[in-house]
């Protein structure tokens, strides 16, 4: 049982810095959450998992799709199944959807304008959810 969690624990680390190392902002506690979902401006958050759809697909678009003329003034992430209190109180945010990940949760002004949903994203191609996130960015944020 020990090799497991030490395995799982390789697979979060790598989760988190696949994101960290791209430009996202963890957030791990509600707190972190409330007062980075209350700011003006647009936000991406990214609802991070372990999953396959996770690692093949949602990250590197995460990723991709910041490699743009127009981004959020924010992008940050919460982790499902880890972080479990701030990824709850994020979800609080995302009124008219479900729990969702992964997912992407796109703000402006602290309202939920859209989700890419995991159904957007599992059995996708990483590009066709780049172009997902590059439309929301295009029509919501201005060029950095």
């Amino acid at each position: 049982m020990a090799d497991f969690r030490m395995f799982m624990n390789d697979i979060v680390t790598t989760a988190r810095k696949d994101l960290t190392d791209a430009g996202y902002v963890e957030l791990t506690t509600p707190e972190e959450v409330d007062s980075t979902l209350k700011k003006e401006g647009t936000t991406l958050v990214m609802i991070n998992s372990v999953c396959g759809c996770a690692g093949g697909i949602a990250r590197p678009a995460a990723a991709h799709s910041l490699h743009y003329d127009k981004r959020p003034d924010q992008l940050v992430t919460v982790f499902a199944g880890q972080d479990k209190d701030a990824t709850a109180k994020a979800r609080e945010y995302f009124t008219g959807f479900p729990p969702s990940s992964p997912s992407f949760a796109f703000m402006k002004d602290g309202e939920i304008v859209t989700m890419i949903e995991r159904h957007d994203i599992e059995g996708h191609e990483p590009m066709e959810v780049v172009n997902k996130l590059q439309s929301l960015f295009d029509e919501h944020c201005k060029e950095v």
